[in-house]
């Protein structure tokens, strides 16, 4: 044969492997035949086939960032990265994201909407069980939206579903929704993390304590703001779930997270300390993923509170951040510049042609003239727990600030607490959020009118109004053109600066095994290494 035939049977041998179609006694008799030599052929198996072939068994411990002591099992108010952890290790949903940020199933089989996309047919995985061997049924899938609906609910996803007007099961593994205008996004916003699916109750009503749900681990033990441990759910109805145990170790701590990974205390990390990461990339036995991703860091400035009710106050800002030397220094080139709209360069309907907006110091002056001031004095809280450098981006804005007549106090707050506390209640501060698949997604969650997570407390006509035309708007180019719109009144009016995309960058032993595509939703491969990742053999 020559030499590129080889290399073809080859790469069949290893892909078969790889697929766990021929055992290993098998691929050596197979390499050995294509002209390997039995210790090549033994290396191969070892460096592409096995460590790429999951395998069954093993506890993975992951230190997690962003945990707080106030955290709670009501899938409503998740509000931190360990949360959103926790829930997807333990908690299913209809639909999910791929890796690849196609939409995939998880609860729900498959899906199909109407003609106008206002009634939309999930049809349930049939072999699905609670943790509590129960079946997973329509009704548990009705009360578990229910909690997101109504006058009384307290759910930060009420405004995702907003346009639910009602909800009905055609038997038992069937579930309808009908809507009050055509939503396409649908599929996509049923993976939000708050709507996740939980029993229902006696009473038809969401039975989210105690943290029962039909995800792939159970949890045994969960102390917010500490740890939890949880087991393998033996009903778990997809593939995957290879780990027989996990432990969610809460360290808020950059350095200490890092600490742990290096001297094995645990076998992954959430976030790196982005200050070492290139001293970290030449530890041996460390494998790091730096994924871009649609993880906006945020500025809200209350708009309903004085000096940010004036636009020009808002503007002066926007235009006193040097967004480029803040992705330089403070995360070291892991991120996109933002461009003060939600919409990032992983989205659909991005729109690249958009001015970037530039540090303009002379111009922040003018609109602070503009506003009747000649410098304005602010306070801006932030936190490492949020995410590594917190501090130190708000401190360099600082910097930058002072040249065009802003004076900003940089506020340290404790990291437990920090949503809580500080976020939708102090009215300058450091936030960030994970990434949304799509641009309704975000606006919906937290542009839109009266929204629950209206960061900003703004409120326009003439986004909401085109939100909703956006919704219903099957016409991608008229969708995109609707999307570019709200971009640039978002940019130029809107309460919020948006200076940085960045990338979710976090490690791991290389004891341990994923796949080649990793998902870049949330920390963690879309928060789902928990049913995706192994243990190497």
């Amino acid at each position: 044969m020559t030499h590129k035939t080889d290399k073809l049977v080859l790469d069949r041998i290893v892909a078969a492997g790889c697929a766990r179609g021929i055992s290993r006694r098998s691929f050596m008799g197979h390499a050995t035949a294509a002209g390997l030599t039995a210790t090549a052929a033994s290396t191969l198996w070892s460096t592409q086939v096995s460590a790429a072939t999951p395998s069954q068994g093993g506890h993975l411990r992951v230190a997690i960032h962003d945990a707080n002591t106030s955290d709670v099992m009501d899938p409503g108010q998740y509000l931190s990265v360990f949360m959103i952890q926790l829930a997807h290790a333990s908690r299913s949903y209809l639909t999910l994201v791929n890796p690849d940020g196609t939409l995939g199933p998880d609860l729900a089989d498959s899906w199909e909407a109407s003609a106008d996309a206002k009634v939309w047919t999930f049809a349930l995985n049939q072999n699905a069980t609670f943790h509590d061997g129960r079946a997973v049924t329509s009704n548990d899938v009705l009360a578990s939206l229910r909690h997101h609906l109504g006058e009384e609910s307290t759910s930060a996803a009420k405004s995702l579903l907003a346009n639910v007007v009602d909800l009905r099961a055609d038997g038992d593994h069937t579930v309808v929704i009908e809507l009050d205008t055509g939503l396409a996004d649908l599929p996509y916003i049923l993976t939000d993390y708050h709507i996740a699916v939980v029993p229902a109750d006696a009473d038809g009503k969401a039975a989210w304590g105690g943290g029962m749900g039909s995800g792939p681990y159970k949890v045994d033990s969960w102390e917010p703001g500490v740890r939890a441990s949880l087991s393998k759910h033996d009903g778990w109805h997809r593939d995957g779930a290879w780990f027989d145990s996990l432990e969610l170790i809460a360290i808020n701590d950059p350095n200490a997270r890092q600490t742990a990974l290096v001297s094995g205390d645990v076998d992954a990390v959430s976030s790196v300390d982005l200050k070492t990461l290139e001293l970290l990339r030449q530890r041996p036995g460390i494998d790091i993923l730096n994924l871009p991703s649609g993880s906006a860091v945020t500025l809200p400035m209350h708009v309903t509170t004085a000096p940010f009710d004036n636009n020009d106050v808002r503007m002066a800002l926007k235009l006193a951040i040097d967004r480029e030397e803040l992705v330089e220094k403070i995360v070291f080139g892991t991120a996109t510049v933002g461009n003060d709209f939600h919409i990032s360069p992983n989205m659909p309907y991005y729109p690249e042609d958009i001015p970037q907006r530039s540090y303009d110091p002379e111009k922040a002056k003018y609109h602070l003239k503009q506003a009747g001031l000649d410098s304005l004095d602010l306070d801006m809280s932030a936190s490492d727990s949020i995410m590594p450098g917190a501090v130190d981006f708000v401190t360099l804005f600082a910097q930058q600030a002072k040249a065009a007549g802003i004076n900003i106090k940089p506020v340290r707050e404790p990291g437990d607490g920090y949503w809580s506390d500080v976020w939708l209640k102090k009215p300058f501060i450091f936030s960030k959020w994970g990434a949304r698949p799509t641009p309704d997604t975000m606006f919906t969650l937290a542009y839109k009118t009266g929204a629950s997570w209206s960061e900003a407390f703004w409120s326009n006509e003439q986004f909401d109004a085109l939100l909703l035309q956006a919704k219903a708007e099957l016409d991608d180019v008229k969708r995109a053109e609707m999307y570019r719109e709200m971009a640039m009144i978002a940019r130029d009016d809107g309460g919020t600066i948006v200076p940085m995309f960045t990338n979710y960058v976090y490690a791991h032993s290389d004891k341990v095994g994923h796949p080649e595509a990793v998902g870049s939703t949330w920390e963690m491969d879309g928060a789902r290494a928990y049913e995706r990742w192994w243990m190497k053999t």
